[in-house]
């Protein structure tokens, strides 16, 4: 497990084969099914090997992944939000979800604001991008309040009906 940063409320890290639990639980959580899409896993081994062949390897390869989102004071993971770099994009894009006991706190925002900052002032990403469902308008509201701006729709894979891409300039192009 690697700390990435921390903000007043919350503990953002690398997710670890022994988040499997909490990582199959958020998974098939009806909103993200609905918004983020199935990913078939349905047990805690399958959950170990998505992490394992997703953020661990994304976060090894490019260094940066979705991390873990705790809270500070009690380590209770309460969602993901990260820097996610897709086949089917052209730059970086910012991910999250949480649990529902956890959304309209603000936590999401909160998680969401320090990693765009991360991927400014660590990382010096010149553009990041972010997807959302046409029909989930919170994310892409928190999206908007974060600075990003929707620019089209896309398609990312054939039977894709159509996902709402946004985009933000992090860093003057060289």
């Amino acid at each position: 497990m690697k700390h990435i940063l921390d903000t007043a409320r919350l503990s953002i890290r690398t997710v670890q084969e022994d988040d499997a639990p909490f990582y199959l639980e958020l998974v098939n959580d009806p909103d993200f099914l609905a918004h983020i899409g199935d990913r078939g896993i349905r047990t805690l081994d399958a959950a170990r090997e998505h992490i394992d062949n997703g953020p661990v390897r994304m976060q090894a390869t490019l260094g940066h992944a979705i991390w873990l989102v705790a809270l500070k004071d009690s380590g209770v993971p309460i969602g993901m939000c990260g820097l996610i770099k897709r086949d089917t994009l052209p730059e970086v894009d910012l991910g999250y979800a949480f649990l529902p006991a956890w959304r309209g706190q603000g936590y999401a925002i909160e998680a969401a604001r320090a990693v765009v900052d991360y991927a400014r002032h660590t990382l010096r990403l010149a553009r990041l991008l972010a997807i959302t469902s046409p029909d989930n308008t919170a994310s892409g509201a928190l999206l908007e309040k974060l600075g990003l701006r929707f620019d089209k729709i896309v398609h990312l894979t054939p039977e894709d009906t159509g996902t709402r891409l946004y985009r933000m300039q992090l860093c003057a192009p060289d």
